[in-house]
């Protein structure tokens, strides 16, 4: 359960900025709530408190954001088509600050990846973060977002804007592959979304 120590007033602006709903609170002492994706954001004087299922992704808009992060991302397909799963984790000089995982519908290895990336790169753009290092173990995905690899297949090509898109919201990025021992960590969350 995220506590941030921030200004209500302006924590409240960048929620109501990205189209989230803000509502009185329901104690004399909640100066606001807002809800999104399964979270609640709970303000008081001088913090705010975030819980809930998913509280990430909420918390992210309280903060004051900025800054810089490794963004690193990975897809799994068992079958390849198959049953299918991503991993992400967000890394700045605090360490792991955000991460998730999920099951996708079944698909590729590459397709997945992609997906990866995507959702890697809205929780960083959630995140508030300027700058993204980004690091993944797929050379495939790597080399065709930097527009060194052509893409062939339609899917992927779609989903190459979609990428290309976000990337160019932060103000400096840079994509880079890495071997798999490097990607440990959104290598452990994809593969731990097959189980959950």
């Amino acid at each position: 359960m995220p506590v941030i120590d921030c200004d209500p007033d302006h924590a409240r602006d960048r929620v109501t900025e990205a189209g989230v709903e803000v509502v009185d609170g329901n104690t004399d002492h909640e100066r606001w709530r807002a809800e999104r994706d399964g979270a609640v954001a709970v303000a008081y004087d001088e913090k705010v408190v975030v819980q809930g299922s998913d509280p990430e992704r909420l918390a992210a808009l309280v903060r004051d954001g900025g800054g810089r992060g490794h963004v690193y991302f990975d897809g799994a397909s068992r079958g390849n088509p198959g049953p299918a799963a991503i991993g992400w984790a967000i890394v700045t000089g605090d360490g792991i600050v955000s991460e998730g995982s999920e099951r996708i519908p079944d698909t590729t290895n590459n397709k997945a990846e992609y997906a990866a990336l995507i959702r890697a790169l809205e929780a960083a753009r959630d995140y508030g973060l300027d700058e993204v290092d980004v690091r993944g173990d797929s050379q495939l995905v790597v080399k065709q977002v930097r527009g060194e690899w052509n893409v062939n297949e339609p899917t992927l090509r779609e989903k190459r804007v979609r990428a290309r898109e976000l990337l160019e919201r932060f103000d400096r990025w840079d994509i880079e592959h890495v071997p798999r021992e490097i990607n440990e960590r959104a290598d452990e969350l994809a593969n731990e979304a097959f189980e959950g």
